[in-house]
Protein backbone atom coordinates (compact mmCIF):
# COMPACT_ATOMS: atom_id res chain seq x y z
CA UNK A 1 0.00 0.00 0.00
CA UNK A 2 1.28 3.21 -1.11
CA UNK A 3 1.47 6.39 1.77
CA UNK A 4 -1.02 8.69 0.30
CA UNK A 5 -1.60 10.62 3.25
CA UNK A 6 -1.65 13.66 3.31
CA UNK A 7 0.15 15.72 5.94
CA UNK A 8 -1.83 17.15 8.31
CA UNK A 9 -3.33 14.02 9.34
CA UNK A 10 -2.24 12.05 11.99
CA UNK A 11 -1.99 8.01 10.63
CA UNK A 12 -3.21 5.51 12.99
CA UNK A 13 -3.36 1.82 12.83
CA UNK A 14 -5.75 -0.78 13.85
CA UNK A 15 -4.41 -4.40 14.14
CA UNK A 16 -8.03 -7.02 14.75
CA UNK A 17 -9.06 -10.51 13.87
CA UNK A 18 -12.09 -10.51 15.39
CA UNK A 19 -15.24 -9.10 14.70
CA UNK A 20 -14.01 -5.71 15.44
CA UNK A 21 -16.62 -3.71 17.81
CA UNK A 22 -13.28 -2.38 19.29
CA UNK A 23 -12.29 -0.97 16.63
CA UNK A 24 -15.28 0.50 15.31
CA UNK A 25 -16.27 2.23 18.41
CA UNK A 26 -12.95 3.44 18.08
CA UNK A 27 -12.83 4.95 14.85
CA UNK A 28 -16.82 6.26 15.17
CA UNK A 29 -15.37 8.18 17.87
CA UNK A 30 -12.88 9.79 16.42
CA UNK A 31 -14.66 9.98 13.63
CA UNK A 32 -17.59 12.07 15.37
CA UNK A 33 -15.38 14.40 17.08
CA UNK A 34 -13.99 15.51 13.41
CA UNK A 35 -9.88 14.76 14.38
CA UNK A 36 -8.03 14.60 10.91
CA UNK A 37 -6.85 10.93 11.32
CA UNK A 38 -6.40 8.37 8.19
CA UNK A 39 -7.16 5.17 9.36
CA UNK A 40 -5.45 1.90 8.57
CA UNK A 41 -6.90 -1.48 9.25
CA UNK A 42 -5.00 -4.61 9.52
CA UNK A 43 -6.13 -8.27 9.73
CA UNK A 44 -5.11 -11.59 9.49
CA UNK A 45 -8.35 -13.10 8.38
CA UNK A 46 -9.48 -12.02 5.45
CA UNK A 47 -13.30 -12.62 6.41
CA UNK A 48 -12.56 -11.07 9.88
CA UNK A 49 -16.08 -8.81 11.06
CA UNK A 50 -13.67 -6.04 11.53
CA UNK A 51 -12.78 -5.77 7.73
CA UNK A 52 -16.26 -4.52 6.60
CA UNK A 53 -17.15 -2.71 10.04
CA UNK A 54 -13.91 -0.46 9.74
CA UNK A 55 -14.32 -0.34 5.55
CA UNK A 56 -17.46 1.83 5.92
CA UNK A 57 -16.21 3.72 8.16
CA UNK A 58 -13.27 5.24 5.88
CA UNK A 59 -10.23 2.90 7.28
CA UNK A 60 -8.21 1.46 4.50
CA UNK A 61 -7.72 -1.98 4.60
CA UNK A 62 -4.72 -4.35 4.57
CA UNK A 63 -4.68 -8.47 5.21
CA UNK A 64 -1.21 -10.00 5.91
CA UNK A 65 -0.30 -13.31 6.35
CA UNK A 66 1.28 -14.30 9.98
CA UNK A 67 4.71 -15.23 7.54
CA UNK A 68 4.25 -11.04 6.34
CA UNK A 69 3.87 -9.81 9.83
CA UNK A 70 7.26 -10.67 10.98
CA UNK A 71 9.10 -9.66 7.57
CA UNK A 72 11.37 -6.02 6.77
CA UNK A 73 9.27 -5.03 3.94
CA UNK A 74 6.19 -5.01 6.03
CA UNK A 75 7.46 -3.33 8.72
CA UNK A 76 8.72 -0.77 6.13
CA UNK A 77 5.78 0.42 5.11
CA UNK A 78 4.09 0.82 8.67
CA UNK A 79 7.57 2.76 9.28
CA UNK A 80 6.68 5.27 6.47
CA UNK A 81 3.34 6.09 7.67
CA UNK A 82 4.68 7.54 10.70
CA UNK A 83 1.85 6.07 13.23
CA UNK A 84 0.79 8.17 16.06
CA UNK A 85 -0.44 5.51 17.65
CA UNK A 86 -1.14 1.10 16.67
CA UNK A 87 -3.75 0.12 17.99
CA UNK A 88 -4.36 -3.90 18.84
CA UNK A 89 -7.88 -4.45 19.46
CA UNK A 90 -8.34 -8.22 19.36
CA UNK A 91 -5.39 -9.16 17.19
CA UNK A 92 -4.37 -12.89 18.02
CA UNK A 93 -1.16 -13.14 16.22
CA UNK A 94 1.94 -12.39 18.92
CA UNK A 95 4.01 -9.08 17.31
CA UNK A 96 7.02 -10.20 16.87
CA UNK A 97 10.08 -8.22 18.54
CA UNK A 98 11.51 -6.41 15.37
CA UNK A 99 8.54 -4.43 14.53
CA UNK A 100 8.13 -3.51 18.54
CA UNK A 101 11.05 -2.24 18.61
CA UNK A 102 10.67 0.01 15.92
CA UNK A 103 7.60 0.90 17.51
CA UNK A 104 8.47 1.56 21.25
CA UNK A 105 5.68 2.91 23.36
CA UNK A 106 3.51 3.51 20.08
CA UNK A 107 1.81 0.00 20.29
CA UNK A 108 -0.84 -0.15 22.94
CA UNK A 109 -3.12 -3.27 23.48
CA UNK A 110 -6.33 -3.76 25.54
CA UNK A 111 -6.87 -6.50 27.93
CA UNK A 112 -10.04 -7.89 29.39
CA UNK A 113 -8.38 -8.75 33.12
CA UNK A 114 -6.95 -6.46 35.86
CA UNK A 115 -3.15 -7.29 34.90
CA UNK A 116 -0.89 -8.54 36.33
CA UNK A 117 -3.28 -10.78 36.82
CA UNK A 118 -4.69 -13.20 34.32
CA UNK A 119 -2.18 -12.16 31.64
CA UNK A 120 -0.05 -14.21 29.39
CA UNK A 121 -0.24 -16.79 26.41
CA UNK A 122 -3.48 -18.09 25.41
CA UNK A 123 -4.90 -15.30 28.20
CA UNK A 124 -7.71 -13.60 25.94
CA UNK A 125 -11.30 -13.24 25.38
CA UNK A 126 -13.36 -16.16 27.66
CA UNK A 127 -10.29 -17.92 28.61
CA UNK A 128 -9.39 -14.68 31.01
CA UNK A 129 -12.70 -14.46 32.16
CA UNK A 130 -13.59 -18.26 32.61
CA UNK A 131 -10.41 -17.82 35.03
CA UNK A 132 -11.67 -15.00 36.81
CA UNK A 133 -15.14 -16.82 38.01
CA UNK A 134 -13.24 -20.18 38.80
CA UNK A 135 -11.29 -18.00 40.81
CA UNK A 136 -13.87 -16.55 42.73
CA UNK A 137 -12.65 -13.32 42.00
CA UNK A 138 -15.25 -10.09 43.38
CA UNK A 139 -13.34 -7.85 41.10
CA UNK A 140 -12.74 -7.43 37.39
CA UNK A 141 -11.78 -5.06 34.82
CA UNK A 142 -9.84 -3.90 32.27
CA UNK A 143 -6.10 -2.86 31.34
CA UNK A 144 -4.83 -0.73 28.71
CA UNK A 145 -0.72 -0.75 28.36
CA UNK A 146 1.98 -0.69 26.12
CA UNK A 147 2.97 -3.47 24.23
CA UNK A 148 6.52 -4.71 24.66
CA UNK A 149 8.64 -8.40 23.82
CA UNK A 150 6.22 -10.62 26.52
CA UNK A 151 2.67 -10.82 26.40
CA UNK A 152 0.42 -8.65 28.49
CA UNK A 153 3.53 -7.49 30.38
CA UNK A 154 4.26 -3.89 28.82
CA UNK A 155 3.96 -0.86 30.60
CA UNK A 156 0.17 -0.19 32.19
CA UNK A 157 -1.13 2.99 31.24
CA UNK A 158 -4.83 2.51 32.30
CA UNK A 159 -6.72 0.24 34.57
CA UNK A 160 -10.48 0.20 35.28
CA UNK A 161 -12.19 -2.25 38.15
CA UNK A 162 -15.60 -3.46 38.24
CA UNK A 163 -17.42 -5.33 40.74
CA UNK A 164 -18.40 -8.70 39.46
CA UNK A 165 -22.41 -8.75 39.47
CA UNK A 166 -24.04 -11.76 39.58
CA UNK A 167 -24.78 -14.40 37.81
CA UNK A 168 -21.56 -14.82 37.86
CA UNK A 169 -21.12 -16.36 34.79
CA UNK A 170 -18.40 -15.77 31.96
CA UNK A 171 -20.74 -14.75 29.62
CA UNK A 172 -22.12 -11.90 32.55
CA UNK A 173 -18.59 -10.93 33.52
CA UNK A 174 -17.73 -10.47 29.35
CA UNK A 175 -20.64 -8.30 28.28
CA UNK A 176 -19.67 -6.36 31.65
CA UNK A 177 -16.28 -5.82 30.68
CA UNK A 178 -17.03 -5.03 26.72
CA UNK A 179 -18.96 -1.73 28.49
CA UNK A 180 -15.67 -0.73 29.96
CA UNK A 181 -13.86 -1.61 26.68
CA UNK A 182 -16.51 0.77 24.83
CA UNK A 183 -16.22 3.25 27.33
CA UNK A 184 -12.42 3.88 28.47
CA UNK A 185 -10.19 2.35 25.16
CA UNK A 186 -11.10 5.34 23.10
CA UNK A 187 -11.08 8.09 25.74
CA UNK A 188 -7.20 6.27 26.85
CA UNK A 189 -6.55 6.48 22.99
CA UNK A 190 -7.56 10.28 22.71
CA UNK A 191 -5.08 11.29 25.69
CA UNK A 192 -2.38 9.28 24.18
CA UNK A 193 -3.04 11.31 20.90
CA UNK A 194 -2.86 14.90 22.18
Amino acid sequence: FVNTYMNDYMNIIIFASGNGSNAENIIKYFNKKKYNINWLTISNKKNAGVIEKATKLGSKIKIISKNELCEENFIHSIIDLSPVLIILAGFLLKIPNNFIKKFNNRIINIHPSLLPKYGGKGMYGQFVHQKVIENKEIKSGITIHFVNEKYDEGKIIFQKDIEIKDPKTTESLANQIHELEMEYFPLTIEKLIL
